[in-house]
């Protein structure tokens, strides 16, 4: 009888806690973002659409689209390099698990830390330009932190630079996993190793693509420390992404219902990507097809 129910002694506490503090708020800003919230909450239903609004908003849209680029440019990357560097080291290379670590170890810093070290790399006053300018040359301009159009790419460049390594883990992973027998038969049979990754490696990486898609739309749409870190949403609002726009109505320009409705619409952006994903594998385990 103690065996039994000492496990779900133990765990009641910590399932109470994340029940509270993690569902009781969600549902919470949920509510808010159907009232007229400003500074404090405000328990009274707004008769006015917050979502009505937010999609209205110029600062919305643009955020938004920044996510659209930032998003496809950060997972697409990420996957290719990410792949490119777990086939390289699958082909069993020397000081394999010092390229390991020194791929990973982007993965092991926080947004903070990455944002901030490439905020100064790409400073044009104390960066890479400057130091590539004392070597001679001095028409060299690399300015894209300063430049609206060209800002978001600088977060993008950061974030795949931290990411990369540990999409390439989820892919040497993979690749650990396939059968050697099938690879040699068709090395026998004369395949190229060109024709081997396209025809037969690569497709079997499937659960590799789907885990690191899903993994990293998530941490996209999150993204919200790297930004503040590298550029603080500028220059002007021109790298902004829903998360700080939620910021920023929330607790910057006292619009609490404004700023919870766009994190709502975050949610369930989220949940558009996680919840399939979470479902399959449930039915795997389960065995169903």
């Amino acid at each position: 009888m103690n065996n039994r129910w000492l496990p779900s002694l133990v765990l009641t506490p910590s399932i109470v806690l994340v029940g509270a503090c993690v569902y009781g708020f969600i549902l919470f800003t949920i509510y808010l973002s159907f009232t007229s919230s400003t500074i404090l909450p405000v328990m009274e239903l707004s008769d006015k659409s917050n979502y009505e609004r937010l999609f209205r908003l110029s600062t919305f849209k643009l955020s938004a689209a920044n996510l659209g680029i930032f998003a496809a440019l950060y997972i697409g990357l990420c996957m290719v390099l990410g792949m490119l560097m777990a086939i390289l080291i699958d082909q069993k290379v020397r000081a394999e698990n010092i390229y390991r670590s020194v791929f990973l170890y982007p993965m092991a810093l926080s947004f903070i830390v990455t944002g901030t070290a490439w905020k100064w790399l790409l400073d044009p006053s104390i960066g890479l330009e400057r130091t590539v300018r004392s070597l001679g040359f001095n028409d060299f301009v690399f300015d894209w932190i300063k430049d609206g159009e060209m800002a978001i790419y600088t977060v993008v460049i950061a974030a795949v630079w931290q990411s990369s390594g540990f999409v390439m883990a989820l892919f040497l992973a993979g690749l650990r996993g396939i059968d050697n027998e099938v690879l040699n038969a068709a090395r026998v049979d004369g395949a190229k190793s060109w024709r081997i990754y396209w025809r037969i490696i690569i497709p079997q990486l499937g659960p590799s693509f789907i885990s690191s898609f899903v993994i990293l739309a998530h941490m996209a749409i999150k993204s919200y420390d790297l930004v503040i870190a590298l550029t603080g949403g500028g220059p002007g609002r021109d790298t902004w992404l829903p998360s700080v726009f939620m910021y920023q109505y929330t607790f910057t320009r006292n619009e609490m219902a404004v700023g919870a409705a766009s994190a709502v619409i975050m949610l369930l952006a989220i949940a558009i990507v996680v919840v399939p994903y979470i479902r399959s594998e449930m039915r795997a385990g389960k065995g169903q097809p």
